[in-house]
């Protein structure tokens, strides 16, 4: 009896064990989002009786009155108001079950996305990303509440990680970062007169740890997605939707993936003079509205449906335009008119650009975008990139020094293992440095005792690791201005990304005791007052050289006189592709770039121009210009799935030379000469006494989209051609190289984009031409030629010593004159 008794308790004990325990931690690889979830072992819940109560957001400030919270686990408290800096430990949010729920938008609201990229990742152990939206009047009015949705790493440890939401540098909110398994919709109550109207600045700040690892490889595995069709703001009320001034054009912000379309509605497309006013167009919305991922539809037939980072334009005559927008103002008939109109179909606000004739309409155009327009002769201290980065770039012309704090970059406590922040600088388009230059970050940090010698500072300069410093000391230390020197060879012409990042080992990450990875105690400090000293460099123009083109539209955003333009034909696919082009050239220039239309090169001179359409229309004398092929003409067509036959001469080439006889003692001379260029930085155009010419380049099958650029026939300009077997090929390969990611990577002496495999190439300068761009003086042509001759070490070895001879012979014959004769 006592038998069945004791296996009777024992088996009931087992099972409310196992009913109790909650589904064990799962360390096996991540799910993809979207992907089917293992449901856990959790216990029932009660059922409600009563309807559930609201439930507050993770984290309520101050100023906003709080609605009763929703009962929170006991292990995790309710956390203090959170503190933007310095960063230390972090507070412990309310659980991601808590915060999801998000009342959904009732039928007046106004949602507005706020991500201006196609995807968002705060990546490693702290990351901070910062970039403005602009409101109108209206919308910074509402009232207002900020949902994102995200999903983190399943190896992020949620009592010790947050992810904060500043708005105008004041936090609205706090979340402790538990999404491993899909994505969690957050909301936060926006406080009453935050927002302004004007440019208002979103920021995401990340402080992860990892579960189980403390070493510096972990960190890696860190992030934390943020999807912008799940990040925006609400705003209360249909007086949020009204666009009624510029003011609309500057706010039209961003779809669902983070893309900004304008779709022009002109009846008269394809008349003769209408191309020049349309571009005009084109580039002064892009020039308010300087978003990022911006794109331009041309069409004829009827308004295109509305939506979220939309903006539809008709353009043309009030005769032209009656038959599609019966709610035409009179007063299109009789003037100029450039005004927001409803369309009485959708509902959605239209910008209407209308007047009795084409040149009413231009001069409508010309009082839209005349408040866009600069003068080339007045220098820009800054390249506009709030919209995706804030602050914007400062521009160095010369001798600089730039604290931290001036480009967005906050003193800041770590108390992780690895520490990575970064910031904006930009260079002219004559920027020339890229040999011998050096600029020098004067850091202002500190670090305990607790970090162990082989921890190092590096910098990056575009990814690219420019400068290392290790720290040898075990006692700690304050570096004021410590000078760490940095290659230039890394810059470019236009906008360049620096990053400082901090790799700290310490005894306790050695042993990694349970619970270490979350440790509060600060171990390193960056401050604020840190500098970015630029010297003086070289200032020369180099044709060709896309990369100053993708830069500041050089050098057609300097030219006095309007551009020339070579469009094969005016069809929609065309006229859209050379809209997007020079819309993100406008961007980069600063002012909308002016441009006549030419039928014929032979028209252009010795000027710079702009050549768009597909290859088959290309003029023979821009493809020779840019050495390109002429015989691409027939022979560039894009490979089909079906074309399962078609071989690739460039892949076929390098198959048959591996095969060849010789092939071993190749690849070792290959593999030398990599080892030279890695070590020593000399490669074969190094050990050239002149450059050598350009060889003619055939676009592979492989690629839809070429940018070529070479000189005009008597050198004088610049030719910029842009062409692709189609023109539809032309408006989509545009499309996503003018994406705020693809764009910097233009560069060299050609570059192709391939739709299937989704890749940017490039084909560097071999032999360019300098131009003049600032006013001759002796130090600057003194480090043109430094430049030179590190570029070229033959030419500067061969200098030297004919240098030296001629010291010789001249002190010989002194000697002779001077000296006592036998």
């Amino acid at each position: 009896m006592r038998t069945i008794v004791a296996a009777s308790l024992l088996l009931l004990n087992t099972s409310v064990f196992v009913q109790a325990q909650t589904a064990p931690f799962d360390m096996s690889g991540e799910r993809p989002p979207g992907a089917p979830v293992t449901p856990r072992l959790t216990p029932a819940a009660p059922p409600a009786a009563t309807a559930p109560a609201p439930v507050t957001p993770p984290v309520s400030v101050t100023p906003a009155p709080a609605a009763p919270a929703a009962p929170a686990p006991a292990a995790i408290p309710t956390p203090p108001p959170i503190a933007a800096q310095p960063q230390t430990a972090v507070p412990a949010p309310q659980p991601a079950a808590a915060a999801n729920v998000a009342a959904r938008p009732s039928s007046g609201d106004v949602r507005r996305y706020v991500l201006p990229f196609s995807k968002l990742s705060l990546s490693g152990e702290y990351d901070r990303r910062s970039w403005s939206v602009y409101l109108t009047p209206e919308q910074a009015a509402a009232k207002a509440s900020f949902t994102f949705a995200y999903q983190n790493s399943i190896v992020v440890a949620p009592e010790a990680s947050a992810l904060t939401v500043y708005l105008n540098n004041r936090p609205i909110g706090q979340q402790r970062v538990g999404s491993p398994d899909g994505p969690s919709a957050i909301t936060f109550e926006v406080p009453s007169g935050l927002l302004q109207p004007g440019a208002n600045l979103v920021t995401f700040e990340a402080d992860q740890r990892h579960r189980t690892d403390c070493s510096i490889q972990s960190t890696y595995e860190l992030w934390s997605n943020i999807d912008p069709a799940g990040t925006y703001l609400r705003f209360a009320g249909i007086d949020a939707a009204q666009q009624s001034s510029a003011d609309a054009i500057r706010a039209i912000g961003v779809d669902g993936a983070g893309k900004t379309e304008f779709d022009i509605v002109v009846p008269a497309l394809e008349q003769p003079g209408t191309t020049k006013p349309l571009l005009r167009l084109a580039q002064g919305l892009s020039v308010l509205s300087s978003m990022p991922n911006q794109i331009f539809a041309f069409g004829t037939d009827s308004l295109p449906a509305a939506g979220p980072g939309k903006l539809s334009v008709l353009v043309g005559t009030a005769a032209e335009l009656r038959p599609l927008f019966p709610g035409l103002p009179p007063g299109a008939e009789s003037a100029a008119l450039a005004a927001f109109v409803t369309d009485p179909r959708s509902g959605s606000p239209v910008l209407l650009i209308s007047g009795p004739s084409w040149q009413a309409v231009s001069s409508a155009i010309d009082t839209l975008v005349s408040p866009t327009d600069r003068s080339s002769d007045i220098r820009r201290d800054a390249l506009t990139t709030e919209r995706w980065s804030a602050p914007n770039a400062p521009l160095v012309f010369s001798d600089t020094n730039i604290t931290l704090s001036q480009l967005g970059v906050k003193t800041t406590e770590f108390s992780g293992r690895r520490f990575r922040t970064g910031f904006n600088v930009a260079v002219p388009a004559d920027f020339y440095a890229n040999a011998y230059g050096e600029a020098k970050v004067l850091l202002d940090a500190a670090y305990t005792d607790n970090v162990l010698p082989g921890s190092h500072i590096d910098i990056y300069v575009n990814d690219n690791i420019a400068s290392t410093v290790p720290i040898t000391t075990t006692t700690g230390g304050i570096l004021r201005h410590l000078p760490i020197r940095v290659t230039m060879r890394h810059f470019k012409p236009g906008l360049n990304s620096v990053a400082i990042e901090a790799i700290l080992m310490t005894k306790d990450d050695a042993a990694c005791a349970p619970g270490a990875t979350g440790g509060a105690n600060p171990r390193f400090a960056l401050f604020d007052t840190s500098e970015l000293h630029i010297p003086d460099f070289a200032r020369v123009g180099q044709r060709p050289n896309l990369a100053a083109m993708a830069g500041t539209a050089y050098p057609y955003g300097r030219d006095t006189e309007p551009t020339p333009l070579f469009i094969d034909r005016v069809d929609a696919d065309t006229l859209s592709a050379a809209a997007t082009l020079l819309g993100q050239m406008a961007i980069m220039a600063g002012h909308p770039i002016p441009i006549e239309t030419v039928a014929s090169p032979n028209t252009i001179g010795d000027r710079d121009a702009i050549f768009i359409g597909s290859i088959s229309q290309m003029p023979a004398t821009a493809l020779t210009q840019a050495n390109i092929s002429t015989a691409s003409q027939a022979s560039w067509r894009p490979v089909v799935d079906t074309q399962t036959g078609v071989v690739d001469t460039g892949t076929a080439f390098e198959h048959w030379n591996s095969k060849v006889s010789g092939g071993i003692l190749r690849s070792r001379i290959t593999a030398f000469r990599e080892w030279l260029w890695r070590n020593f930085d000399i490669s074969r155009s190094s050990l050239q006494f002149i450059p050598g010419a350009e060889e003619i380049f055939t676009p592979s099958n492989a690629a839809t989209l070429l940018v070529a650029q070479g000189s005009s026939p008597a050198g004088g300009g610049s030719w910029t051609l842009v062409t692709a077997p189609s023109a539809k090929d032309l408006r989509e390969g545009l499309e996503v190289v003018t994406g705020q990611l693809n764009w910097q990577q233009i560069a060299g002496h050609i570059t192709t984009y391939s739709s299937k495999t989704d890749k940017i190439e490039t084909v560097p300068v071999t032999r360019f031409d300098f131009v003049p761009s600032v006013p001759w003086s002796i130090g600057n042509y003194r480090l043109i030629a430094a430049n030179w001759l590190s570029s070229n070490i033959l030419s500067y070895a061969f200098l030297l010593v004919v240098f030296l001879l001629l010291i010789g012979l001249t002190t010989s014959r002194m000697l002779k004159r001077l000296g006592r004769s036998k």
